[in-house]
């Protein structure tokens, strides 16, 4: 009987060991696809009509480098007005935020498909700021992005949004 019972222990152990395993192993990349957590940060007009029309507006996947990057959920309680795209190292759109302290009478702008950005480069990224628009948006794109997501990002916001002094 005892040893019924210890081989019986064995094969639970065994197939739990299996099933462990089977669960911990995701794809050969490592990347990680279930709702993505995100911090919220102040934006006083992210529910603006505004807002409502660019995050609806805002497109299922964006090109990167080459690679597509698909729409990501968001954790809850997720950021109001946010979007993000990609697995490790996502690109985050998010709108209605406070003016950004970095833009000044003399900060340098660069315009992209008509609409006119503020770059804040952080560590391994950058944010990039809407600063045009009648709310403030802003695209945090990771290092070696490329140009891909600010394009297209720009065409969706070009489109929702009448530029502004």
């Amino acid at each position: 009987m005892l040893i019924v019972a210890a081989a019986v222990l064995a094969a639970a152990l065994a197939v739990a060991v299996a099933v462990l395993g089977v669960l911990s192993s995701g794809d050969d990349e490592g990347t990680e696809t279930g709702p993505l957590p995100l911090v919220s940060i102040p934006a006083p007009k992210s529910g603006s009509p505004e807002c409502a029309k660019v995050i609806e507006a805002a497109p299922g996947e964006l090109e990167s480098s080459g690679e597509t990057l698909a729409r990501r959920e968001l954790a809850q309680p997720a950021p109001p007005a946010t979007v993000a795209w990609g697995t490790d190292n996502p690109v985050v759109l998010r709108c209605g935020l406070e003016r950004p302290p970095e833009l000044t009478p003399t900060s340098y702008l660069r315009q992209i498909n008509g609409v006119r950005w503020l770059e804040v480069p952080g560590e391994g990224a950058a944010t990039w700021y809407v600063v045009d628009r009648p709310v403030y948006l802003a695209l945090t794109v990771p290092a070696g992005s490329g140009t891909g997501p600010l394009q297209q990002v720009s065409d969706t916001i070009r489109d929702s949004l009448p530029a502004t002094d």
